[in-house]
């Protein structure tokens, strides 16, 4: 269903460019169709936020609900951003002290780049504690992205994420492990995700904390899990809101990284996502550039073009029946407490009932 572009950003003129049906303002408000508001938190830096940007708006554009979506984005103060982010988000970017008084419906918190190994020393943490504390009592339910929901479990359940030996990073199969759960409706039992981190949380330690780990990868670990009422808290470990090339682009970096000498070695592949035909392109590239000095200028198209997206349409599916949820326990008259007549601790109706 379209989304609505209520506000000036340049995202939603890109992604109509692509196909994305997005709706001028004065159209939307001459249907008749429900609304639904969603405040989407980036703390993305600087080189990676109009990227997230595009990619989660996009999914919750390709929701398959009868729904017109407002997506306001936000962000938070002390991030060190450079003087042109800044003024882009003075620009485009939502107030959240405004979207306090509005109300959401639901919210999207992204990941960040921590400086510390300690989240709580992080400029983000006391005002992103902030956001969720107003969001638990205020917002029907909160999608936790990659580094926030590291951060929001150490906030709540006192859980302290582990390094990896080594960074993981590339494309997961993963199954799915409470296929009956309303999030899950009609998805694939097996299915590819993005990773790309160095820390990680386990399943078990989620479980011990009374979340529900609905989907985990032998190889990548848990990507996604629920809080204790099955739906107020939704929590990713991986990227599935990734475009095809979001990887390749961070290959790139890192080899260029190795030709100016920052690393002594060359770059392993992000794994299970090239091909053994993309491998093979990419070393002979990466060989000649350290012969040049400069990657060839088609670098990044030649790969591109024979790279496989195997986890885009789970990722739709997956935020769709979660904003239908939405859709089913916020009241139509979006009053300011939300959910009406449901119960707090089982918004979904899951218990079995007496």
């Amino acid at each position: 269903m379209p989304l609505v572009e209520h506000i000036q950003l340049p995202t939603f003129s890109r992604l109509r460019q692509q196909g994305q049906e997005v709706l001028s303002l004065d159209r939307a408000e001459h249907q008749d169709i429900r609304e639904l508001h969603i405040g989407f938190l980036n703390m993305m830096p600087d080189a990676a936020l109009v990227a997230t940007e595009r990619q989660f708006i996009r999914l919750v554009g390709n929701c398959n609900r009868i729904a017109q979506f407002y997506v306001y984005p936000f962000s938070l103060p002390g991030m060190e951003r450079s003087q042109e982010t800044r003024e882009y988000i003075e620009q485009y970017y939502c107030d959240f002290e405004d979207l306090k008084k509005q109300g959401l419906d639901a919210l999207i918190i992204t990941g960040a780049n921590p400086a510390s190994s300690r989240l709580e020393n992080e400029s983000f943490w006391e005002p992103l504690i902030e956001v969720v504390q107003w969001a638990d009592q205020h917002v029907a339910s909160t999608l936790y992205s990659c580094l926030a929901t590291h951060a929001i479990l150490k906030h709540l359940h006192g859980i302290e994420r582990h390094p990896l030996p080594k960074k993981r990073w590339g494309v997961y199969s993963h199954r799915v492990l409470q296929p009956e759960h309303p999030l899950l409706r009609d998805i694939n039992t097996r299915f590819d995700v993005p990773h790309s981190r160095y820390n990680e949380i386990s399943a078990e330690q989620m479980q011990q904390a009374g979340l529900t780990v609905l989907v985990e990868s032998k190889t990548g670990g848990p990507h996604m899990a629920v809080s204790a009422d099955q739906f107020r808290m939704i929590f990713f470990q991986g990227h599935p809101e990734y475009d095809t090339n979001s990887l390749l682009k961070e290959y790139k970096r890192e080899v260029q990284r190795y030709l100016s000498g920052e690393l002594e070695n060359t770059p392993p592949f992000p794994e299970h996502y090239f091909s053994v035909e993309a491998q093979q392109i990419a070393s002979d590239m990466v060989a000649t550039a350290k012969k040049t000095g400069a990657l060839p200028a088609a670098f990044e198209n030649e790969l591109e073009a024979i790279l496989d997206n195997t986890w885009g349409d789970t990722a739709k599916a997956i935020v769709s029946n979660w904003l239908g949820l939405v859709y089913q326990v916020t009241n139509l008259e979006r009053t300011k407490q939300f959910m009406q007549g449901v119960d707090a601790d089982d918004p979904l109706g899951l218990r079995p009932q007496e």
